[in-house]
């Protein structure tokens, strides 16, 4: 029997349940957080849970909005930059009914953007929350629950070279999404990769100052990175005060990465 493109990638992303991450792979691995500078706290929390349906978790320092397949960790800090400016362009989800989450949207006066046929053939939206954050909307009617992490897209020149470091690195296979040749999955997450010319900057200080995987037995992992030749500017470290195992590095593109071991506690 065919299987769509879209049926196929839906079962490859494993949606877990309301405000869970998703399964990891046989390696440990699954995706965890974006983080964002954010320079209103009450007014970023009051959107993700009005709009994306977010649980928000307070712990320690640590704000973090809870969605299936991904969390959404918030700073109070004022961004360097806006994410088009950087080399992660955008973050996206699947929402299953696009007209009332754009009609809500457009209600509380915020912005939405472009609207089109997005490469798997569904109705996409742009949409911006405060301080240059861009997300992108999927439909997907035969989605679970109403809204679902979905993926993260770099932008950035060599962006087949990144793609192919990513999958070296974590362990992982090229596979299409819809139109987009060059993209790879983590559990939960379609991490998708397009070209771009020089001008895009480092994530780091922007208003998405990294992403985040999850990963079982985080110690060992990362002296499989360093084996690998990774160099992290934040070795392995143990936070008991907030339930996290943590390391960070920085990808060939400057994007900045954490390494996480206890989201999927929160």
């Amino acid at each position: 029997m065919k299987v769509s493109t879209s049926l196929l990638l839906l079962t490859m992303l494993s949606t877990p349940a309301l405000g869970q991450l998703a399964t990891p792979n046989e390696n440990g691995l699954t995706y965890g957080h974006v983080h964002l500078n954010v320079t209103d706290m009450e007014e970023h929390k009051r959107i993700w849970v009005e709009h994306f349906n977010a649980t928000i978790v307070e712990r320690g320092p640590l704000t973090v909005a809870k969605m299936p397949n991904m969390l959404v960790a918030l700073t109070q800090h004022e961004p360097t930059m806006g994410m088009r400016e950087t080399r992660m362009d955008h973050f996206g989800f699947k929402v299953r009914h696009m007209d009332k989450f754009l009609d809500k949207w457009r209600a509380d006066g915020l912005e939405v953007g472009r609207i089109f046929p997005g490469a798997e053939g569904q109705t996409n939206a742009y949409v911006m929350l405060p301080g240059g954050v861009y997300v992108e909307m999927q439909e997907d009617q035969g989605l679970q629950a109403e809204i679902t992490g979905y993926h993260v897209h770099f932008f950035t020149e060599n962006h087949e070279a990144l793609l192919a470091w990513y999958t070296e690195m974590f362990n992982l296979e090229v596979r299409p999404r819809g139109s987009i040749p060059t993209s790879t999955n983590v559990p939960g997450m379609n991490l998708s990769f397009a070209g771009a010319n020089g001008s895009r900057k480092p994530t780091r200080g922007s208003a998405i100052d990294h992403i985040g995987f999850e990963v079982d037995n985080l110690e060992a992992f990362c002296r499989e990175l360093e084996a690998k030749g990774v160099v992290f500017d934040v070795p392995y470290r143990e936070i008991p005060a907030i339930g996290l195992n943590i390391a960070y590095f920085t990808d060939p593109a400057g994007v900045y990465v954490e390494l996480t071991e206890g989201y999927d506690e929160y």
